[in-house]
């Protein structure tokens, strides 16, 4: 079993050994099968068929087992390498240490948001955007969106999101307006909330990260670790509360046939969530 540590923590070794895992993983042609494979399963609860990754219960086991075969792509390549995450209650501003010239670059410039820092910057060669929902083959990033500005979330936003004891709730969508999965997954209700957690991180970061092809940056994959760092924490401090829907749901749900109940297997790898509710089975948080 290997550790997942705070991105803030990895030395300068470790950062070379995942971005050079990452980049390997972009050359052979795999790191864009992962960007076409999370815009095919962005189904949002407007389309009337199967949706098991996004406005979801299924929203977590569905990231985790994303990330653990991304991690098993790149441990491939490096068996010395697994994913960090990213604190954004904590490393909350530009300046922070993953944006760093030697880790992921930085901001975009202005104009049209490329980001020419780093070893992701298009100019580096490195770096071909092909999937990307603009035909920009550059990657973007507009931190805070500066047009109509958005702050990360806080501490205080994820501890509100823990705090609730139940796990998902009706109508399993992006409008339940209580649970811990739409919390954390954080869809703005009109007259009840504004986008949070998740979703305003990706909206900080803005350009490419924006869409369905957000994996097209990858701060993507720290952003989810950390995701998935707080599904844990949840579970820790409520362990009596199971995933839900446990069953799959009566007939007359519009729901039915479009949300993964806890032994419904999620595709497209044909695992249910009740297979990935334990996380210690394949790696631990430090």
């Amino acid at each position: 079993m290997h550790s997942r540590k705070n991105q803030r923590d990895l030395t300068r070794t470790e950062k070379k050994r995942l971005v050079d895992a990452i980049l390997e993983l972009k050359r052979s042609g795999r790191y864009d099968d992962f960007v076409t494979l999370h815009r095919q399963y962005y189904v949002t609860d407007t389309e009337r068929r199967p949706r098991p990754a996004h406005m979801t219960p299924s929203f977590f086991p569905w990231h985790r087992r994303y990330l653990l075969e991304f991690e098993k792509a790149l441990r491939a390549v490096d068996p010395r390498v697994t994913l960090p995450y990213w604190d954004w209650t904590r490393d909350d501003t530009a300046s922070a240490s993953l944006w760093a010239e030697d880790f992921l670059g930085g901001n975009g410039r202005p104009g049209d948001r490329q980001v020419m820092t780093g070893p992701f910057a298009y100019r580096r060669g490195n770096w071909r955007i092909r999937a990307g929902v603009t035909d920009d083959p550059f990657l973007r990033r507009d931190f805070g969106r500066p047009s109509a500005p958005v702050t990360l979330p806080g501490a205080a936003d994820v501890d509100r999101a823990l705090k609730d004891p139940v796990y998902d709730a009706e109508p399993w969508n992006s409008v339940s307006t209580t649970g811990f999965r739409n919390r954390i997954e954080g869809w703005g209700i009109r007259g009840a909330r504004g986008v949070a957690n998740h979703n305003r991180v990706h909206r900080w970061i803005g350009g490419s990260m924006a869409g369905a092809a957000s994996p097209d940056d990858p701060v993507f994959w720290l952003h989810h670790a950390f995701i998935d760092l707080l599904w844990t924490r949840w579970q820790k401090a409520h362990p009596r509360s199971p995933y839900l829907p446990a069953r799959a749901l009566p007939a007359h749900d519009p729901q039915r046939d479009r949300i993964f109940a806890s032994d419904q297997p999620m595709p497209p790898w044909d695992v249910a969530p009740s297979q990935l509710m334990d996380h210690t089975r394949f790696y631990r948080y430090v």
